[in-house]
C-alpha cells in the first residue's frame, strides 16, 4: 500500500483549498459584474473602464460581458500589478482589455472613451479626489454612467494614508462619496445599498 507523507498531503490539501478559494473569487465577480452591467446597461459593444483594476477578476469579467466588439480599460498606478494584469490578459486571449498606467491625479484614459466607469473599492484610496474626479468626468461620454462601489468606515482597519481627514477612518461615507462627484460635474442617478461584502454603491450620469 503507498502511503503519503503527511507533509506532501497537507500541501496537496492546501492547493486544492487555494485551487477552490480562487475559483469562487472569480465565480463571485462574475456574479457581480453582471449585476453591475445590468444597473449600468452594459451591451455588447460597451467600452468600460476599470479603474484601480488590481489583479484584474472584475475587469476580465467584464470584459467577457461587454463581448470583442466592447472594450475594458484596466488602469492600476502600481507597477508590479500592471504587468501582472498585461500578463493575464494575454494569457486569457482578451483582446479586448487595454491595460493603463493611472497616476495619482490622472486615469491618463482618453477623454470622452467610455460609457461606464466603475471604481470597486478604490475611491477611499484617492489621495487628491478632486482632480482625480474631473479626470473621470472628462473621460466619460455625454450620457455615460459612472458607479462608485465602496464600504463606509471601518473599526479595524488601520488608516490608508495622504487622504483627506473627511473619510472618518479606512473606508468613506456614502454621502462624501456624493457630495464630492456631483461637485464635480456629474448627476446622482442611484444608491444601493445592499451590494455583496457590505458594500454600497453610488451610480452617477454625466449629464
Amino acid at each position: 500500500m503507498n502511503r503519503r507523507h503527511p507533509l506532501a498531503a497537507a500541501l496537496i490539501t492546501i492547493a486544492i483549498a487555494l485551487t477552490g478559494g480562487l475559483h469562487r473569487a472569480n465565480a463571485d465577480a462574475t456574479d457581480e459584474m453582471k449585476r453591475l452591467a445590468a444597473l449600468m446597461d452594459w451591451k455588447p459593444g460597451t467600452i468600460v473602464a476599470d479603474i484601480g483594476a488590481g489583479d484584474g477578476r472584475f475587469a476580465f469579467a467584464a470584459a467577457l460581458l461587454v463581448g470583442p466588439s466592447g472594450k475594458v480599460f484596466a488602469t492600476e498606478i502600481d507597477q508590479e500589478k500592471l504587468a501582472a494584469l498585461r500578463s493575464e490578459a494575454t494569457k486569457r486571449h482578451l483582446t479586448n482589455v487595454i491595460v493603463l498606467d493611472s497616476k495619482e491625479t490622472e486615469t491618463n484614459l482618453p477623454a470622452e472613451c467610455c460609457d461606464a466607469i466603475f471604481l470597486r473599492r478604490v475611491y477611499h484610496h484617492l489621495t487628491k479626489p478632486a482632480e482625480f474626479d474631473q479626470s473621470l468626468v472628462r473621460s466619460l461620454k455625454a450620457g455615460a454612467r459612472l458607479a462608485v462601489i465602496e464600504f463606509p468606515p471601518r473599526s479595524g482597519l488601520g488608516p490608508v494614508e495622504g487622504v483627506p481627514a473627511n473619510r472618518g477612518g479606512h473606508g468613506i461615507p456614502q454621502k462624501i462619496v456624493i457630495e464630492e462627484l456631483t461637485s464635480a460635474g456629474l448627476q446622482l442617478a442611484k444608491t444601493v445599498d445592499d451590494w455583496p461584502a457590505d458594500d454600497y454603491l453610488v451610480l452617477f450620469v454625466r449629464k
